[in-house]
């Protein structure tokens, strides 16, 4: 039904298809055979998210005669890979606060190899031709409190210390002249360190870069098992096994096939819409020419982006947890969440009343008590790892597929002496302690939120004790 000037914000999403914007998509290429049988390898990957394709893609890059075995359970893509705003930050460390907080001695170090590792992933999308809309337009941070604004010019002034010269301070003239809405109090426009892409797009172009490269890929293919195998290991899939001299495992959200590293992670789900296309009446009355990536503020925070067809990606807020951190397909939608985040985007921008969202989605993101990657091996240094990224994989996850392929070639490199890598997050407690303490944490990032910021006893315990919980 029409959504009429008025009407409630939920009326425009009665035509919402229920599926990720960006898997509905012609495009999407027909997934691979499973594997019937044994396969021998050099190398495992299991998982065909972002961090199982950059891994056997700069696997084959740096030998090209390793022979390469990937194994997807599902579809390349299909899940947190095809599922993101499409936000692709060189940060490592979950922004710039979290990174002084826990590694400030090396987060010079630690922000030269995040620019590095964007620098790379542009690269790697223009020489393997993927099209996925690939635009280093950067974020911006914005504050919509009055506490804000003096948190950004703080993170603007910790950025200059560091020599990090592409934070632009944007009070509210300045930030509403790029971006206009009435919500907006100032921004932090990091100008380089972040990419705008079409997410599925990318995972679908890293698979075609690894075929052409002599990655032999199976889609529909669980690993079930993993075992020591001689002096190599051995995965079970339903159908048959595959023997490897070494294994990296890309499965993040998913529970560990190394299952002391089970504790450190809790799937958590995120929520997004995406609007039809704007106007061009609309495009004049919010701006927005620059086309940067948006994010407020709040620690229930929006993450929002303009699409290169001119649709607006509205995501984030809620942070939803299930008792016991299933990954589940029911677990993908929750309407509540939809109607919450439908107000807020009218809030946002009231004057784009009578848009309508054609999409509505959500998925599981590998949540850890740091908020950014860690990483580690098993079975003598045969298997590695790397998980936790907390909602900034697209861009990380080429740097852990770098973690993981120096830690199974046993190399001592400027990535494996990083306290960052060296060290481990401390891990969530066992229920019902994990869904109570979450409970409590959710309740007071609200609390903070509407009190001007400022954190109760709980929340300040947690930063004493390094245990954290985001999106």
């Amino acid at each position: 039904m029409p959504h009429t000037p008025g009407a409630s914000p939920v009326h425009a999403l009665a035509d919402a298809a229920p599926t990720p914007f960006w898997l509905d998509d012609p495009a999407r290429p027909a997934a691979l055979p499973a594997l019937v049988g044994d396969e021998t390898c050099d190398l495992l990957v299991v998982g065909g998210g972002y961090s199982g394709l950059w891994t056997a893609l700069i696997a084959k890059e740096r030998d090209p005669a390793r022979d390469v075995v990937l194994i997807e359970g599902a579809e390349i893509g299909w899940a947190a890979s095809g599922r993101n705003g499409g936000f692709c930050a060189a940060s490592l460390t979950h922004g710039l606060g979290n990174g002084l907080a826990r590694w400030p001695g090396e987060l010079a170090t630690l922000e030269k190899l995040g620019i590095r590792n964007l620098d790379a992933i542009g690269d790697a999308v223009a020489r393997y031709g993927i099209d996925c809309a690939f635009e280093r337009t950067g974020e911006i941070d914005i504050a919509t409190e009055p506490h804000q604004v003096a948190e950004l010019q703080e993170f603007a002034e910790d950025a200059a210390k560091l020599g990090l010269d592409r934070h632009t301070f944007l009070d509210e003239d300045a930030l509403r002249a790029e971006v206009d809405s009435p919500t907006f109090r100032a921004g932090l426009w990091d100008r380089d360190g972040v990419a705008m892409l079409n997410p599925a797009r990318l995972a679908w172009g890293l698979k075609k870069a690894c075929l052409g490269l002599g990655v032999r890929i199976y889609e529909r293919t669980r690993a079930t098992a993993l075992a020591s195998e001689g002096t190599g290991m051995a995965a079970r899939t339903p159908y048959g096994r595959v023997f490897a001299r070494h294994v990296a495992l890309g499965t993040n959200a998913f529970p560990s096939l190394v299952k002391r590293v089970r504790p450190y992670i809790v799937p958590v789900y995120d929520h997004a819409l995406m609007t039809e296309p704007l106007s061009d009446e609309q495009l004049a009355a919010i701006g927005w020419k620059n086309r940067q990536g948006l994010s407020d503020s709040n620690n229930h925070f929006h993450y929002f982006r303009i699409t290169e067809d001119h649709r607006i990606l509205w995501g984030g807020y809620d942070i939803v947890y299930r008792y016991g951190g299933g990954v589940r397909a029911e677990y993908d939608h929750h309407p509540a969440t939809y109607e919450k985040l439908a107000r807020h985007f009218f809030r946002c921008f009231p004057q784009l009343e009578g848009l309508r969202f054609t999409h509505s989605w959500g998925g599981a993101i590998d949540t850890c008590s740091r908020f950014s990657a860690f990483f580690g091996t098993a079975h003598a240094g045969r298997v590695a790892y790397a998980t936790g990224y907390t909602g900034l994989g697209v861009g990380a996850t080429r740097f852990g597929a770098e973690v993981m392929l120096d830690l199974l070639a046993g190399e001592r490199t400027e990535r494996t002496e990083l306290e960052m890598v060296r060290s481990k997050p401390l891990p969530f407690p066992p229920e019902p302690l994990r869904w109570a303490g979450i409970g409590i944490t959710q309740w007071s990032m609200t609390r903070a939120d509407t009190h001007g910021g400022r954190r109760n006893l709980w929340l300040k315990a947690m930063d004493k004790a390094g245990l954290g919980f985001d999106s």
